[in-house]
């Protein structure tokens, strides 16, 4: 199978869909790897490499996407919509849901979309998402404490107060991969750390790996508005697969925080939990909206490129592998898991909570491939 790997385009986006290590995998495999010129550069990994590695260098994008299968990481930019071909199979995260114009060219151009988000595994975890989510969870408090400094907006406060000085709040909703790893990285910072979830054996889990250290709460509108209300950093940590985000906190809820207080959505590429939310990029991360500094950059594991990309394609690369060498049919048939992924084949929406956010008939995978 032909497979391309184009340079990012998205603002700020550094990472890269594929590793020399994983280029030599498919070259391997008998597979003809095709990289666009410096797609890999800004993260240290430059044309050399995927060449020695059996890749060919192309130069341009138009070049990448005459390939069968394209591989790369964040969901399609206005420009590449035009670029794609009927039977093409998309491999990355996709976040169709909140993107309508996105969706309605991937239909009208007849894209086989997997999304990345959306690939499960034998126990309902999502093997492709979690790397970043781990990532995104850690940088979570770190530009928290960032937004709170004054230059950037922020109310003054420093997460780990001082001695005679209480340290700051952070409240984290959602208990998930990025709850759990924003309560250590917020709890390693010296905060005082709430994280409010719907499950409970979920929090049970948390109480259990950071004991004293962490106080939790079950995810209720009246839990919400009393913690957000006292809160100097709120992460917005909840997930639906392949669905928009919940809205869990409404403007007036914003309304009560002191002036300066934070709100990290790391959710935003699905939408976001708050009302007041919407995407930003890193070039203009933050906005002052209700008084409260919003960061919303749905590409936050972009800012530490290098380690993101290596964890991301050491997950994909399995999954890759599968596809170029069975056809996407013979792999969708083969792994239940890659099938939850599929969520546009043939200008139909495969996905059944996608269909019900957007709206539009569903059909299962199966029969979209039949």
């Amino acid at each position: 199978m032909r497979i391309g790997v184009p340079k990012e385009i998205k603002n700020h986006e550094y990472r890269v869909g594929l590793t020399p290590a994983g280029a030599h995998v498919l070259a391997a495999a008998g597979h003809e790897v095709w990289i666009e010129a410096r797609a890999g550069a800004a993260v240290g990994l430059d044309d050399a490499a995927y060449r020695a590695a059996g890749a060919q260098i192309v130069a341009s994008a138009p070049d990448v996407y005459a390939a069968d299968l394209v591989i790369k990481v964040k969901e399609l930019q206005p420009a590449e919509f035009a670029l794609t071909h009927p039977g093409q199979i998309l491999f990355c995260y996709q976040h169709l849901a909140p993107a309508p114009a996105l969706l309605s060219a991937m239909l009208e151009r007849n894209v086989s979309c997997i999304a990345y988000e959306t690939v499960t595994a034998a126990d309902g975890s999502l093997p492709l998402l979690v790397p970043m989510s781990e990532i995104a969870g850690r940088l979570a408090p770190q530009v928290g404490a960032w937004a709170l400094q004054m230059a950037n907006g922020g109310s003054g406060i420093l997460l780990s107060g001082v001695p005679g000085v209480t340290p700051g709040k952070v409240v984290i909703i959602g208990g998930g991969i990025v709850g759990m790893n924003a309560a250590k990285i917020a709890i390693g910072m010296g905060a005082d750390v709430t994280v409010l979830d719907r499950i409970a054996e979920r929090l049970r889990r948390l109480e259990t790996v950071f004991g004293a250290r962490l106080k939790t709460g079950i995810s209720n509108p009246h839990s919400i508005e009393a913690l957000v209300r006292d809160a100097d950093l709120v992460i917005g940590a909840v997930l639906l697969p392949g669905k928009l985000s919940p809205k869990l906190i409404h403007r007036a809820d914003l309304e009560q925080m002191r002036p300066g207080s934070v709100i990290v959505d790391v959710g935003i590429d699905q939408g976001g939990i708050a009302d007041t939310s919407r995407p930003t990029s890193h070039t203009n991360p933050v906005y002052v909206e209700s008084g409260v500094v919003h960061y919303c950059v749905p590409n936050m594991p972009s800012a530490v490129a290098r380690t993101a990309t290596l964890a991301l394609t050491q997950a994909t690369l399995p999954y890759a592998v599968e596809i170029a060498s069975h056809g996407l049919r013979a792999a969708i048939k083969g792994d239940a898991g890659l099938r939850d992924g599929l969520q546009v084949h043939a200008g139909r929406l495969t996905h059944r909570d996608l269909a019900a956010d957007v709206g539009r008939p569903y059909i299962s995978a199966a029969e979209a491939l039949a």
